[in-house]
Parts: C-alpha cells; structure tokens; sequence
C-alpha cells in the first residue's frame, strides 16, 4: 500500500479556507432566511428552482438534483412546504409514476418577500468581501470543482 498524498501547506490553507468559509457562509444563510422568512436554506432553493421554470412545476426527481439532495430529502421538504401552502404536488396525467412539485401563488410571494433579504446577505457575507479579480478566481476555481464532480469526479 502506498503513502498517501498528503496536504502541503498551501493545499492545507486553502482546503480549511474553504471548509471554515462554506461553513460560516452557509449557516450565516440559513439563519438569515429563518429569521427573515420562516424558510430553511434548502426551502428556499427549492422556491428558487420551481419559480425559474414556465409552469412553476418540476418532477421531484429533476428538483431533487437540481437542489443537490437526496429523493427522500426533496420528499421530506416538499412535504413541509406543501403544509405551509408553498407548493402542492400532482401526478402527471400520462405518466403516474412522475410526481411534480408545483410552486403556488402563495410559495411565490414568500420567494419574493425573502429574496431580498437573502441576497443583501449573500453580498455581505460573500460578494462584497471580494474584488472582481478574486470574484472571477473563485468562480473559475469552484466552477471547475463543480464540473469535475458533476461528470462523475
């Protein structure tokens, strides 16, 4: 068995950079949306994502990977926000095993009542932290990241 590649100190520095900062950035989201709007981070994504398509209605498996969760994730949310009257979900006529996940009226106006809190907060924590050089550096990098694990990394 060979030595594993250890972490130099740069690659150190830049791995607990990130680690400390996704974490600091996601929770510093989280509480923001939960104080502001009663929603969870995963929650208002899922708005997100079912406001950016025409009929405001995506299959639970399509919204499950665009969110980046599990099935039993996105079901156990959509659970919770169909109570809380932000979506609803329907069968497809043609198709009885597509669920889709529609986003009500209702489910659009707390989208757009959180909306601005939430990317005044994204700019303070993130954006605004960074000139347009390390903007680009970090959208490069991260994006690079993305591809490599999306395409089975």
């Amino acid at each position: 068995m060979s030595e594993p590649r250890w972490l130099d100190d740069l690659e150190m520095a830049a791995w607990t950079a990130f680690v400390e900062a996704s974490n600091r950035v996601d929770r510093s989201l989280e509480r923001q949306l939960k104080d502001d709007s009663g929603l969870s981070h995963p929650q208002y994504e899922i708005l997100v994502h079912l406001a950016s398509v025409p009929a405001r209605e995506l299959r639970m498996a399509e919204l499950a990977d665009r969110v980046l969760t599990s099935r039993s994730g996105i079901t156990y949310q959509v659970a919770q926000m169909e109570k809380a009257g932000l979506v609803r979900r329907h069968s497809h006529p043609d198709n009885a095993r597509g669920v889709f996940a529609v986003l009500t009226d209702e489910g659009h106006a707390r989208l757009r009542a959180a909306a601005p809190g939430h990317v005044e907060r994204v700019r303070e924590v993130l954006i605004d932290v960074l000139d347009r050089e390390q903007l680009t550096v970090l959208a490069e990098a991260l994006g690079k990241v993305g591809r490599g694990l999306r395409s089975g990394g």
